[in-house]
């Protein structure tokens, strides 16, 4: 099952870059995505099949990962059908390539049981996402590229790092060295202290960079802004999150090492500096995908802050994930359309959304309220949740310092997306036609996502609330 997930986009991949017609090439995407959300259902009803030693096999973390990025990437390889259609002009070949290795190496991180192969799969995803942000070849996505790749590079050797100094908290103790998670976990007792939280704290940095976790955050504006939105969808919903399964998985490790408090301590407070940093970098941006990534490094340190508050807010933080993911693709996949529409995505340019687009439009609006953790969406319960967590574990200024600055993180985000949505567009009052339009392709996908946001906040489906309850179980100790 895991070698059939893996190859399976990765075979499609191979199959597109050969294909000569530019036109239905992206057509080999969707098929693709739906083999990989039916074996996606297989292997969540069938789970834990390990491949030879243990290093291939789905925990119950990674199958509440692996149910964000199948159903995610689905909705993105519909809309990039109609995205890529519209820009005929542009040869896809590397772009639709690109895209399905990027699925592969997302289940390959999220399959891995093996630290060292863990890395080489997150390694992977940067070089597969590279050509994604560079899509529109110009100054800006050539210098946002750039900076993706180094920043994103100097983070994973810093998890390489961390990764040895897993290895070497075992050769400390003269015990058997392995990477495997699960002979870690057993040896957790008698690992080595000082190389054990070493570790744990170069891997929080190395994998924190590719989550967006503040200070490590800073390629994320620039290629979130430079890349198409569907790139942009994926990186902040999927690719964030295998990162932090990572992090939870190094995190499992301390707990069984009795080493939690000092773990809980720096996600604690690397979670509430990103949220500041997003709340002060978010009020009076102009640049609507820019917006998103310090939205993404809003989320991402709302997650960092529940899992470092443990506890009762761990099931919050863990449908969080799943509720930013969908969310987030609503509104990466929306601002595209308007982009393409306005041919800007700065609100200088960019009025009248509604009136240009009225499905993007209003969509946009829609996951604005979602994004901002407002009823009835679904991010509102996860966030009520982390926040009942962090109240009982007698958090009090953390929890009220998280709501004041989610009160001006809203307002920012509020600020920018109605001063895009309202008014009149600028070409309309010229007298000019506009080109972009929303076609069912480039509207359908984002429509559902919504709905599933929608849906998780005013129920939670009973398999969810299994896959939810396994995860958790399995983070406290259980197997």
């Amino acid at each position: 099952m895991p070698y059939l997930m893996v190859a399976w986009p990765a075979v499609f991949a191979g199959v597109a870059f050969a294909w000569r017609s530019n036109r239905t090439r992206p057509w080999l995407i969707p098929p693709a995505a739906l083999g990989h959300l039916l074996l996606t259902a297989l292997a969540s009803a069938r789970m834990g099949y390990p491949g030879p030693e243990g290093w291939l096999g789905l925990d119950p973390l990674g199958r509440v990962v692996l149910f964000l990025v199948s159903i995610l990437f689905a909705a993105c390889a519909f809309f990039s059908v109609g995205y890529l259609r519209f820009r005929a002009d542009r040869d896809n070949r590397v772009f639709s390539a690109c895209l399905l290795l990027f699925l592969s190496t997302m289940t390959l991180t999220i399959w891995s049981r093996h630290w060292g192969l863990m890395w080489v799969a997150m390694e992977a995803t940067t070089l597969a996402g590279a050509p994604l942000v560079y899509f529109n070849r110009n100054s800006g996505s050539l210098e946002a590229t750039w900076k993706y790749l180094i920043v994103s590079s100097v983070g994973i050797a810093l998890a390489l790092l961390g990764t040895f100094f897993l290895a070497y908290a075992s050769v400390r103790q003269g015990l058997p060295t392995s990477l495997l998670i699960e002979d870690l976990v057993a040896n957790a007792p008698l690992l080595s202290p000082p190389w054990l939280r070493s570790g744990f704290a170069l891997i929080l940095i190395g994998y924190g960079t590719k989550m967006g976790l503040a200070p490590m955050h800073t390629w994320k504006p620039d290629a979130y802004g430079e890349a198409p939105g569907v790139a942009g969808a994926l990186f902040s919903g999927g690719m964030t999150a295998c990162a932090f399964l990572m992090i939870l998985r190094a995190l499992r490790l301390l707990k069984a090492a009795g080493e939690e408090a000092f773990a809980e301590q720096l996600l604690l407070w690397i979670g509430i500096f990103s949220v500041a940093v997003a709340a002060v970098f978010v009020v009076r941006q102009k640049d609507l995908k820019r917006m998103l990534a310090y939205s993404s490094v809003e989320h991402m340190g709302i997650l960092a802050l529940g899992a470092g508050i443990g506890g009762a807010a761990l099931p919050g933080v863990l449908l969080h994930m799943v509720n930013n993911g969908f969310a987030k693709g609503v509104l990466f996949l929306s601002v595209g359309n308007i982009h393409r529409a306005f041919g800007s995505k700065t609100t200088d340019r960019v009025r009248g959304a509604v009136r240009r687009l009225p499905l993007s439009g209003m969509l946009l609006l829609a996951g604005l309220f979602a994004v901002a953790c407002s009823p009835p969406f679904g991010p509102f319960v996860s966030l009520l949740v982390i926040l009942k967590g962090i109240f009982q574990a007698g958090w009090h200024w953390v929890g009220g310092a998280l709501l004041l600055l989610l009160f001006f993180i809203f307002a920012g985000l509020g600020t920018t997306v109605l001063s895009a949505a309202q008014g009149v567009p600028p070409e309309e009052s010229d007298g000019a036609e506009p080109v972009y339009r929303d076609t069912f392709l480039t509207g359908a996908p984002i429509l559902a996502l919504m709905g599933l946001v929608l849906l998780l906040g005013l129920h939670i489906p009973g398999f969810l609330q299994a896959f939810l309850a396994d995860a958790v179980q399995y983070m406290e100790g259980g197997r």
